[in-house]
């Protein structure tokens, strides 16, 4: 009897250390154009283990391939993580010699972890939910707005950053898994979306209750709005605003925002021009009935928040990051909270819309709810 897809796809995933190891303790494998070769050639046998995998099997959705594959390098990012903080060896010290250097940094060290265990952790529930006929669109989504915030911190960074002089082959590697998560993402979202069933009466109950009448998404507008203020001043603040304040925030409560590897100040830059106008539409959305829109992107939003905050968070602790550019231990309290405030955020906002849509639903049309029937 053939194991079910997702012991398989652990077995193929647990296959990761062993290459590593070899290409470990083969000298020719250690060049930067060879590894750049051989980890082409060793995805491509993944795939085709994958393909081997659910042979017989009618109707395989595509995005299997994706998460599968990408459960092999989430194991080849845990590797890094465990072997950066001592607690494995033998495994990555060739990669980071002359494939991507930049792996050695905190931030990426932070990232390698997220990969190693939530990512992980999401492909295999993804593909249980997948191969029982069970939905996993939401999953999708919160995977991909990581998986996408990973790729648009991690390679600016690096080619800005001071790795950015010491980019090596194996570097662009990076770019299909940088597209792969775009692709995938358009496929989730024009997929019809789970909705619960809600009754006409409810939603035009809920919908016509104004922001002051819900605490709770009144509250979550508030938050809203300081995130929003929070982003627009540490945009300010790493491209080098004059005010005091700035000054004064960079030296003596984040000065990882300086620290010349690069991803901070990416990060900042990205949460100014992006996070930024997804923040202000979220406030329309719980100002305004009927944002059906907003049961899809919070997800979406909560993972790539979750993604960069944790990095972020973990970079400016981590012992790995230079002594000058961490968090100073007299402002560990307001900073660590005010960061971690942040991720918070967005997921309590993507589980409001989720624990009671019905005011994101589709407006009822005039006349169609029980009590306007009875009235006519």
């Amino acid at each position: 009897m053939r194991p079910p897809v997702e012991v398989c796809v652990v077995i193929i995933s647990l296959l990761a250390p062993g290459v590593l190891y070899a290409m470990n303790n083969i000298p020719a494998l250690q060049e930067p154009l060879p590894i750049l070769g051989m980890g082409m050639v060793v995805l491509g046998l993944v795939l085709l283990l994958l393909l081997l995998t659910v042979r017989g099997k009618k109707n395989v959705d595509p995005l299997f391939y994706v998460f599968a594959e990408f459960s092999f390098t989430c194991m080849v990012g845990l590797m890094n993580a465990l072997e950066q903080d001592g607690f494995i060896s033998g495994f990555m010290s060739f990669y980071l010699r002359a494939g991507e250097p930049h792996l050695s940094a905190a931030y990426a060290l932070m990232m390698s972890y997220w990969e190693g265990v939530v990512h992980l952790v999401l492909f295999l529930t993804i593909i249980h939910r997948m191969f029982r006929g069970k939905s996993y669109r939401s999953l999708g989504l919160l995977w991909a707005g990581s998986s996408i915030a990973h790729q648009i911190v991690h390679i600016p960074g690096v080619v800005i950053g001071k790795y950015g002089s010491n980019i090596r082959p194996a570097f662009w590697r990076n770019v299909p898994f940088f597209l792969v998560p775009f692709w995938a993402a358009s496929l989730l979202f024009s997929r019809p979306r789970e909705m619960p069933v809600v009754t006409a009466d409810k939603i035009s109950v809920e919908q016509k209750k104004g922001l002051l009448s819900r605490p709770v998404d009144l509250l979550l507008s508030l938050l809203l709005l300081g995130a929003m203020a929070f982003s627009v001043f540490r945009g300010f603040v790493v491209l080098d605003c004059p005010l005091d304040a700035c000054f004064t925030y960079i030296y003596q409560y984040e000065p990882y925002l300086k620290d010349p590897v690069g991803f901070p100040r990416v990060m900042m830059l990205v949460y100014f021009f992006y996070t930024l106008p997804l923040l202000t539409v979220f406030i329309y959305g719980l100002r305004t009935p009927g944002c059906s829109w907003m049961l899809d992107w919070t997800i979406f939003f909560a993972g790539a928040m979750a993604q960069t905050q944790w990095c972020h968070i973990g970079a400016s602790l981590h012992s790995r990051t230079p002594f000058t550019y961490r968090v100073p231990a007299d402002k560990w309290w307001p900073v660590i909270t005010l960061n971690v405030l942040l991720a918070a955020v967005p997921a309590l906002l993507a589980l409001r819309c989720r624990a009671n849509p019905a005011y994101f639903m589709k407006p009822v049309p005039k006349g169609q709810t029980s009590k306007e029937k009875k009235k006519n």
